[in-house]
């Protein structure tokens, strides 16, 4: 039998930041959109019904959204990896996959956004 692969998805978080290697962009910022799974065992939160064995995403969502708008990186890459290790800080995280997505990214074409996608495993 296959273990049992539980996550927790966290959809559509925006936040204000400053990433990005155009000066404009470090000036004046952006809203950045990011999507988070994380990868763990929710058995015993289920049977327990207790928030102590789970994460709590109401402060890992803040953590996150504190992330993106006092940090500064010229890659979004960098942004994924960064908040990537936020989220494995909690022992219970197995593994996770950062979407960081720029909505409003300054390139020359019509396109709904530009992002990265990466998935970090606990070491």
């Amino acid at each position: 039998m296959l273990p049992a692969v539980d996550r927790i998805e966290i959809r559509g978080l925006r936040a204000l930041g400053h990433h990005g290697v155009h000066e404009s962009e470090q000036a004046d910022g952006q809203i950045f959109v990011v999507d988070v799974t994380l990868e763990l065992d929710l058995a015993r939160a289920a049977r327990s019904d207790n928030l102590a064995h789970t994460v709590d995403y109401s402060v890992l969502v803040r953590t996150l959204a504190d992330a993106v708008s006092q940090t500064r990186f010229d890659l979004i890459e960098a942004l994924g990896g960064h908040l990537a290790g936020l989220v494995l800080a909690d022992q219970l995280v197995d593994a996770v996959t950062v979407r960081v997505s720029k909505p409003d990214a300054p390139v020359a074409a019509n396109l709904d956004e530009v992002a990265i996608s990466l998935r970090r495993e606990r070491d």
